[in-house]
């Protein structure tokens, strides 16, 4: 799994597979935490993130919306800036 961001300690990847299961979604890790977040609503669908590191996710998945969904549909890798 490629990674797309990575910052204050929280690294972001996405699948890259041919049917990957839907709701679009990535995944953000975080020392031993990892949740799977919807790109549409920005909600977890699996996992735990501590409560901070949720919040800076969800910020951070809202500015870049627009391009973790073309990465989604496309399945073509790009990096994403961290949050600023």
């Amino acid at each position: 799994m490629p990674v797309i961001a990575s910052f204050d300690g929280i690294v972001i990847k996405m699948y890259f597979a041919p049917g990957e299961h839907n709701p679009p979604h990535f995944h953000a890790y975080y020392n031993e935490y990892e949740a799977a977040f919807d790109i549409r609503t920005r909600q977890i669908l699996d996992g735990y993130l501590p409560g901070k590191q949720k919040a800076l996710v969800s910020k951070w998945a809202a500015a870049y919306r627009e391009r973790l969904m073309r990465i989604w549909e496309t399945q073509e890798f790009e990096r994403i800036p961290p949050l600023k």
